[in-house]
């Protein structure tokens, strides 16, 4: 394999974004747990959700930066490594890219202050609309980072000049809404709230195991297992819609994440799959007959396209896609046998009992980033040689550049992201899972009269809101 800038080029946006999409999948779901566990404290009073807000909210803050960071950090390489992609594709990419930022940015950062620090400076209702109103903004976010991404896998509303080489749109309704972006923009949301509930189920699985049980910890936990049982049959659902929009505009992709030899009006489908020295290259274990139900709107009498009814240098490569598949959809159905043994644990009074389930649901807290990661190199990897599939091939959007430039760049980030993130993530999982205070809502921790109180009174910080960072 010769490393050249290409390689390296893609090989850094491949590290940098693997990085980055862990944060908005997390911060999109939990600012909805946040939503809820407010908006459920203020109808019931029951202080637990409240305690649970305040322990929350810390990781949100913490995994909202990194997520910018991060993501500047990617956009950056758009004008060092992909300039030519980004000349050619601006007119388009750089308004739905704009609309993120003047529509999701700027809402989340005006209303983080109020979330963050506002819990005793405004009203309850007030406080409430600022965290709906931050949950709205992560949601709108991926919205148009979704519609950007999408218009890339499956281009409409556009033409080429045909001097310039440049891309520009003559119907923004089709840009915006491509015929791939319904299906994947419900896919990925529905990813980031499964990823949530993961992460929370862990952390309410670890205090447990280490005898660190309150309510808020069976609340959490009762909540993850029912989010993880009722969403992850909606996300198979809408992970085989994408499949089915993906095999109507994006065959190859499908070829290869199928492990399809050859073109047949039936197919079946690999499970597992191992090189081999036959004409298609690989050879596997594979389930017949399959197709007519996995691709029901499949044209009747037609040959699914298989690997061979492409040129080699038209399909994606083989084994990142194929497995990328297998190892989502392996993550995916852990996580939903997590969900229902909860709910089922629940049922039976024995989710606050440790034993062989909590276990099990520790390490599975990661299976959702892992799915989130595995779903987008399917996505990308699956995308190429093209990073306007069809039309603008990756070889031609690469910069002008050096392999030794991309090369000393991708080693500082490689750098940078293992002391900075590495050591983020650890004081997030540290804070998720040290558990809660025993101390009922209203029972002070420490002296403090609160402002305006007769002389002698004190407050709970946590019950103020004072410092609502530092508060548990």
């Amino acid at each position: 394999m010769e490393f050249d800038a290409l390689l390296l080029s893609r090989i850094q946006f491949a590290f940098v974004i693997a990085f980055h999409i862990m944060f908005p999948a997390f911060t999109i779901g939990l600012a909805a747990f946040l939503a809820v566990c407010e908006g459920l404290w203020l109808k019931t009073g029951n202080e637990v959700f409240k305690r649970l807000y305040l322990h929350w909210v810390k990781i949100f803050a913490l995994a909202f930066a990194m997520g910018v960071v991060t993501g500047v950090a990617m956009s950056y390489q758009f004008g060092t490594n992909w300039s030519v992609f980004s000349e050619l594709t601006g007119s388009i990419m750089g308004p739905l890219l704009g609309y993120e930022v003047l529509t999701a940015f700027f809402l989340e950062a005006t209303f983080l202050g109020v979330m963050l620090f506002g819990w005793n400076k405004v009203g309850r209702k007030l406080h409430f609309v600022a965290t709906c109103a931050v949950a709205v903004g992560t949601t709108i976010s991926a919205f148009w980072i979704l519609s950007a991404n999408s218009w890339m896998q499956t281009p409409d509303g556009y033409a080429v000049d045909p001097v310039t080489g440049a891309f520009y749109a003559t119907d923004w309704m089709k840009v915006v809404f491509t015929p791939s972006f319904p299906t994947r923009l419900v896919h990925m949301l529905l990813a980031a709230y499964i990823t949530t509930a993961a992460v929370v189920m862990a952390a309410g699985a670890w205090q447990v195991i280490n005898g660190r049980i309150t309510t808020p910890t069976r609340w959490q936990m009762r909540m993850a297992a029912g989010t993880l049982t009722l969403l992850m049959p909606l996300q198979i659902i809408a992970g085989h819609q994408s499949g089915e929009v993906a095999h109507q505009y994006q065959p190859a992709k499908i070829a290869a994440a199928e492990g399809w030899c050859e073109s047949a009006p039936v197919q079946g489908t690999m499970l597992i799959a191992w090189p081999s020295d036959t004409e298609c290259g690989h050879t596997g274990i594979t389930i017949p007959g399959t197709s007519p139900y996995l691709f029901a709107n499949a044209p009747k009498g037609e040959d699914l396209k298989g690997l061979d009814a492409f040129a080699p240098e038209d399909t994606p490569p083989l084994w990142l896609v194929f497995y990328g598949f297998r190892i989502m959809v392996g993550a995916g159905l852990v996580m939903l046998g997590i969900g229902v043994w909860g709910c089922f644990l629940w049922w039976r009074g024995g989710l606050d009992k440790k034993g062989l389930f909590h276990w099990l649901a520790v390490p599975s807290g990661a299976l959702g980033f892992v799915a989130v990661i595995t779903g987008w190199i399917v996505a990308e990897v699956g995308r190429q040689p093209y990073t306007v599939y069809g039309a603008l091939r990756t070889v031609d959007s690469v910069s002008p550049v050096s392999t030794a430039q991309v090369a000393t760049s991708l080693l500082v980030f490689m750098v940078t992201y293992a002391i900075i993130f590495t050591a983020g993530t650890v004081y997030m999982a540290r804070i998720a899972t040290r558990g809660f205070d025993d101390d009922p809502m209203g029972k002070p921790t420490r002296e403090r009269r609160a402002p305006g109180s007769p002389l002698g009174a004190v407050d709970d910080p946590a019950e103020t809101g004072e410092d609502i960072v530092a508060a548990d």
